[in-house]
C-alpha cells in the first residue's frame, strides 16, 4: 500500500511528465486540510474572473497582464464567446494559512437553468458554495434557482458581493436583499472586487474557516463518486471522482489499482490518476475526501455513469446515491443541409454527447429533410449551444426545425409522451380514442424594475400564464424598486421567442429563470401545411385553440415568401384535421405563349392561351412543389411566433 510519490510517477509518461510544471503532494492534505466548493452566479455577475483571481492567489496561474481576461476555466469557443459557463470544470489550488496548507477544490457550475444537469453534478461534489452577487445588478433570477439547490444538498453558503468597484455599485442595497430573499446574516456577507482583485484572500480565508471539510464515515471500503468524463482519444475515458473518506485513514486509490463499477459491475486497471491544476496534474494517489481524475482502461464513454460508484475489485460496497436522469424539456430535429452528410453529422453528435450526456438522441427520417436526428435538450439555451458546438468543433452544416416540447396523450387505456408533432394524432377524428392532452408547466420567475411591471404582466398573459403573484424584492417600496413576479406558464408558450420580448419590453433589465411544474390539461390540436394539396410533414406543428389563427396566418406567410414560383398555383395552407385555418396563394409563372405570333385572327391568339391554361391545370393535378433545402434553412432559423 505505501508506494512513494516517485515510484508512482515511473508509471506516468514521461511527456506528461514534463508537462508538471508543479508537484502536489496529495498525501501531505489530510481529510481535515481539504474544502471542496463551487461558485453560484447569475451569468455576467463575474463567476469566470473570481475563479481566475483564486487560481492566481494560489499560485495555480501565473499573475495575468493587466487587463487582460483569461477565464482559465471557460475552455469552450462557445463560453468565451457568449460570456457563459456551459460545461462544469474543476480546479485543485493549495493555500496556505499560518504554515497551515490546505487543499482546494473548486468545482465551477454554469448559472443558466438549462444546464442544471451540470450543476446538480457539480454541488454533489461539494460541501459549500460562494453565492457571488453583482452590487450593480442585485440578486437575478437564475442565482436564486442554483441557492436552492445548493441548500436542499446542505451546502454552506458564502454571500459575495462582486464589483464594488463599479461607479454604479450599490452594496448596501444589495445586502439587504441577501437578507429578504434567503435570511443571510449581513455580517457574514463578503464585499469584493473580483475584477481587481479587492477583498478576494477574504474569500480564500472564508472558504477554510466556513466550509466543513469532507464527512467521514465508519464503513471501510473506499468509493469514489463518478460526477462528470470526457474522452481521450490516446487514452479513453477520463473521469472525474469525489474520493469518499472512510474510517481507514490509509485506503486511498493508486496507479495500478484494480477497480469495479457499481453500475456496470465491469473492471478497470487505474492507469493514472491526478488532480485538475487547473490542467491535469498527475499525483501519486487520491485519498480521501479528495477530488480529482482517474484514468483507466475504460475505453467506451457509454461505462461511464455519471453518478456511478467505483470501489477497490474485492471489496463488498453499496452504491451511493447517484443522480436523477436529466429530464428533456424542449426537443427538435437536426438535418444536414447535404443530405450525404448524415452519417458525419451523427458521428460528430455522438461525439459531443459524450461531455453532454443530459441530451438525448434518437433518428429521425423525414420525406422533406431526409434522415436526420431527433434530439432532446433541457431548454432553448441549451439547444441553441449545442448547435453552435456542432458548428464550431465540428464544421458542421446542419437546420434545425422548430422546437417543441413533451407532450402527454392520454387513451383510454395508456398514456403516450409525444415530442415529435408528426406523431401527434389527430383529435378532430373521433375514432382516434384520445380522452386529453396534457403540456409540461413551468413556474417562471421573473425579476423586473417596477417600472416594467404592467408590460410583463401583459407579456405572460399573451402567453396564457396562470396564478400571476408579485412583491417586492428591495426593502421599502422605492421608486427603483425591483419586482420578482411569478406565475405558472406553458413550457411551449417560453421556447419560441418569450426571451426576446422580455428583454425587448424590459429595456434589457428583466431577468428570467423556470423550474418544471409537472404537467396540466390544455386545448391542443396539431397544424399541417399543405402545399397544392400535399402536407409537409417537417413542418407539422402543436398549438393551442388560442393562437391557432396567428400561427397559421404568419407560418403560410413565410412559406409564400420563400418557396420558388411554379408553372402553375400553388395554394399554401395551414389545416387543423380537415379544416382550414389560413391559406395563401403563390402565382404561376406565365410565359407570353403569344409573343411569336405576329398578325392573324384574334381566335388564334385566343386557342395558345387556352392550351396554356389547361396545360397548367393538369399540372397543378400531377405536378409536385420541390421544396429547397434553403427554403426550409430560411423558414426554421426564425421564430415560430
Amino acid at each position: 500500500m505505501a508506494q512513494s510519490y516517485s515510484t508512482t510517477l515511473a508509471f506516468v509518461p514521461f511527456f506528461r511528465r514534463l508537462l508538471c510544471a508543479k508537484a502536489v503532494d496529495t498525501a501531505l492534505f489530510p481529510c481535515d486540510a481539504i474544502r471542496n466548493f463551487s461558485i453560484i452566479a447569475h451569468i455576467d455577475h463575474g463567476k469566470s474572473t473570481l475563479a481566475d483571481r483564486l487560481l492566481e492567489l494560489t499560485g495555480t496561474i501565473s499573475k495575468k497582464a493587466s487587463g487582460s481576461n483569461q477565464q482559465v476555466l471557460d475552455k469552450l469557443k462557445v463560453e468565451r464567446e457568449r460570456g457563459i459557463t456551459v460545461k462544469a470544470q474543476t480546479a485543485s489550488m493549495v493555500y496556505a494559512i499560518k504554515s497551515q496548507k490546505y487543499l482546494l477544490n473548486l468545482i465551477d457550475t454554469p448559472g443558466h437553468v438549462d444546464f442544471s444537469w451540470e450543476v446538480s453534478r457539480s454541488l454533489a461534489a461539494c460541501q459549500g458554495a460562494l453565492l457571488l452577487v453583482d452590487a450593480t445588478q442585485g440578486v437575478q433570477a437564475q442565482s436564486i434557482s442554483v441557492y436552492h439547490i445548493a441548500q436542499e444538498r446542505g451546502l454552506k453558503i458564502i454571500p459575495v458581493i462582486n464589483k464594488i468597484d463599479m461607479p454604479a455599485s450599490q452594496p448596501a442595497r444589495v445586502i439587504l436583499q441577501l437578507e429578504s430573499m434567503f435570511g443571510v446574516d449581513p455580517v457574514d456577507v463578503l464585499q469584493i472586487s473580483a475584477k481587481t482583485g479587492q477583498g478576494v484572500d477574504a474569500v480564500l480565508r472564508a472558504v477554510i474557516e466556513r466550509i466543513p471539510p469532507p464527512s467521514a464515515s465508519a464503513e471501510k471500503p473506499l468509493k469514489a463518486l463518478l460526477f462528470d468524463s470526457h474522452y481521450d482519444r490516446y487514452r479513453g475515458v477520463i473521469s472525474l471522482v469525489s474520493i469518499t473518506r472512510w474510517g481507514d485513514s490509509f485506503l486511498f486509490m493508486l496507479t495500478g489499482d484494480k477497480i469495479a463499477s457499481c453500475h456496470t459491475r465491469k473492471k478497470y486497471e487505474v492507469q493514472e490518476v491526478g488532480v485538475m491544476y487547473p490542467e491535469e496534474l498527475p499525483t501519486a494517489s487520491l485519498r480521501p475526501g479528495q477530488v480529482g481524475y482517474i484514468a483507466c482502461n475504460m475505453k467506451e464513454s457509454s461505462e461511464a455513469h455519471v453518478g456511478d460508484t467505483l470501489y477497490r475489485v474485492g471489496a463488498q460496497v453499496d452504491p451511493m446515491p447517484g443522480f436523477r436522469p436529466a429530464k428533456p424539456m424542449v426537443y427538435a430535429g437536426i438535418f444536414p443541409v447535404d443530405t450525404n452528410d448524415f452519417i458525419k453529422l451523427e458521428e460528430s453528435v455522438k461525439r459531443l454527447t459524450l461531455t453532454d450526456r443530459s441530451v438525448s438522441v434518437q433518428r429521425e427520417s423525414s420525406s422533406a429533410l431526409g434522415q436526420g436526428c431527433r434530439l432532446g435538450f433541457l431548454g432553448t439555451l441549451h439547444m441553441d449551444v449545442f448547435r453552435q458546438r456542432l458548428e464550431d468543433e465540428y464544421d458542421a452544416n446542419i437546420i434545425v426545425t422548430a422546437p417543441t416540447v413533451p407532450y402527454k396523450v392520454v387513451y383510454k387505456d395508456r398514456t403516450v409522451i409525444v415530442s415529435n408533432p408528426t406523431e401527434f394524432p389527430d383529435l378532430s377524428d373521433s375514432s382516434s380514442g384520445v380522452k386529453q392532452v396534457q403540456e409540461p408547466v413551468v413556474k417562471a420567475t421573473i425579476i423586473v424594475p417596477e417600472d416594467h411591471l404592467g408590460e410583463m404582466m401583459k407579456l405572460c398573459f399573451a402567453h396564457r400564464a396562470e396564478d400571476l403573484d408579485h412583491r417586492y424584492l428591495d426593502a421599502g417600496a422605492t421608486k427603483s424598486a425591483r419586482i420578482i413576479l411569478t406565475c405558472t406558464i406553458p413550457l411551449s408558450e417560453i421556447v419560441t421567442d418569450f426571451f426576446d420580448k422580455l428583454k425587448s419590453k424590459s429595456s434589457g433589465y428583466a431577468s428570467f429563470d423556470y423550474e418544471d411544474a409537472g404537467y396540466r390539461r390544455s386545448d391542443l390540436s396539431k397544424m399541417v401545411f399543405l402545399l397544392n394539396g400535399k402536407q409537409v410533414d417537417a413542418l407539422a406543428l402543436i398549438v393551442h385553440r388560442s393562437g391557432q389563427q396567428e400561427v397559421g396566418r404568419t407560418w403560410v406567410k413565410k412559406l409564400h415568401k420563400v418557396i420558388p414560383r411554379q408553372l402553375f398555383e400553388v395554394p399554401i395552407q395551414a389545416a387543423i384535421g380537415k379544416q382550414i385555418i389560413a391559406r395563401e396563394t403563390l402565382k404561376a409563372m406565365r410565359a407570353d405563349v403569344t409573343a411569336g405570333l405576329y398578325g392573324g385572327h384574334y381566335e388564334r391568339k385566343m386557342k395558345h392561351l387556352e392550351n396554356q391554361k389547361e396545360s397548367k391545370r393538369r399540372m397543378k393535378r400531377i405536378g409536385s412543389v420541390d421544396l429547397p433545402q434553403e427554403a426550409f434553412f430560411d423558414i426554421l432559423s426564425t421564430k415560430a411566433k
